[in-house]
């Protein structure tokens, strides 16, 4: 089978690998969608009739959800009933194919279509299984259930966010969500790459919790605990553990909002210069530090005497590192966003041209691109089931026929 027979543009450093998932909702579709922006061919398995929950999740535009078209893109969609044998059967031919499988069901529902590790080595002992749950596969709780929210709770991120004297927040996304799939990606080409090293090709279980990934990236909060006995708390849009004097949010005379950030000593120093203030009691990071709430008071009024863009301005030329705070018609307008190409406009089934983000990571020399937006339920059965699989036209019009695709 050619690289065009499925990948339609053979492009991106993941072409050729083939993934399929078994999979709803956010972090592990999306894990499938990011390495599917980078060339892998991705099946997007779904119950037939009623298709993946994220198909009418969020906003609508005339009865067609748009959330969908991002997540679904560069994937195909086939049909599929786990509850029989015949769809059973059929999951584990699409294991037989594949690279890597997503899997994102309770751990008993795992076993029970046959898509745990056990099984999925059985068939196929060079696949990859990403595995993603509320708390871990191998836990005791690994048959509970589990959404992004109570993963970022878990995690101690959403304790650390918010004002001091007020309530947790989380953020304003499917963080914990995201922040998963994005490293069960990661993950699964880490896997690859060991496995090409490994003579015998054997395939590896990743067993990944949505409180995982962002536990992991708050990287200071477990030592500090263990050797300082410090429970770091909430402190607005500063650091609970700033690198330097300086991280904050300040508001501009034209109610624009700028972010001043200083992560050396320098940079502090160029702060202090901005604001006239004599730099040798800043000479040193315990001055720097100790005089936090000074250059905070003073940005804060300097910002607030000045417009967004012409604070913007003056600190570009003194060095200080900074922006607006964006929103999304800031993102669309933004002249660096549009020299990367961060921003594509893909054609779409159901609303003509649409725009969302283009391709992250950013491969130079063999970059992935955005093909299709999220396909229609079931549009690929033909391809993934007859040409991909090999399945015979009669038995794919009996699979049909029974309701199973």
């Amino acid at each position: 089978m050619s690289d065009e027979a499925t990948n339609p543009h053979g492009s991106g450093p993941l072409a050729g690998i083939k993934v399929v998932e078994f999979a709803q909702v956010i972090a592990g579709p999306l894990a499938g969608t990011l390495m599917a922006d980078l060339g892998a061919d991705v099946v997007h398995v779904e119950p037939p009739g009623t298709g993946d929950s994220a198909r009418t999740m969020g906003p609508a535009r005339d009865g067609t959800h748009l959330w969908w078209k991002v997540l679904g893109r560069n994937k195909r969609s086939v049909t599929l009933d786990l509850r029989g044998q015949d769809g059973r059967d059929t999951a584990r031919r699409l294991v037989e194919w594949a690279d890597v499988v997503i899997v994102t069901f309770r751990a008993d529902t795992v076993v029970k279509y046959g898509l745990d590790w056990e099984s999925v080595r059985v068939a196929n002992p060079s696949a990859i299984l990403l595995q993603i749950s509320g708390y871990g596969a191998r836990s005791s709780k690994r048959n509970s259930p589990g959404f992004g929210k109570m993963g970022e709770a878990r995690s101690g991120l959403v304790y650390l966010t918010g004002f001091e004297d007020g309530p947790p927040v989380h953020t304003g996304f499917s963080h914990g969500d995201a922040t998963t799939g994005l490293m069960g990606a990661f993950a699964v080409s880490a896997a690859l790459t060991r496995r090409e090293r490994d003579p015998e090709r054997k395939g590896e279980w990743i067993d990944l919790a949505l409180s995982d990934t962002l536990m992991r990236l708050v990287e200071w909060q477990i030592i500090l605990r263990d050797q300082l006995g410090i429970v770091p708390g909430r402190a607005g849009n500063q650091l609970a553990v700033a690198p330097a004097a300086v991280v904050n949010v300040f508001q501009a005379a034209d109610g624009g909002w700028v972010t001043v950030t200083s992560g050396t000593p320098r940079s502090v120093l160029n702060i202090v210069r901005l604001l006239g203030l004599d730099t040798e009691d800043y000479s040193d990071s315990a001055r720097q530090v100790a005089g936090t709430q000074v250059l905070d008071d003073g940005l804060r009024s300097w910002i607030g005497a000045h417009s967004t863009g012409e604070s913007l301005a003056l600190m570009e030329e003194a060095g200080v590192v900074g922006s607006k705070v964006f929103d999304v018609d800031d993102i669309l307008a933004d002249p660096v966003f549009e020299e990367r190409g961060s921003i594509v406009t893909v054609p779409d089934h159901d609303l003509g041209e649409v725009r969302m983000q283009g391709v992250v990571p950013d491969f130079v020399g063999d970059p992935g691109q955005v093909w299709r937006t999220g396909p229609q339920l079931g549009e690929d059965n033909a391809l993934v089931y007859g040409e991909w699989l090999g399945l015979d036209p009669t038995e794919v019009e009996r699979l049909s026929q029974n309701g199973v695709i």
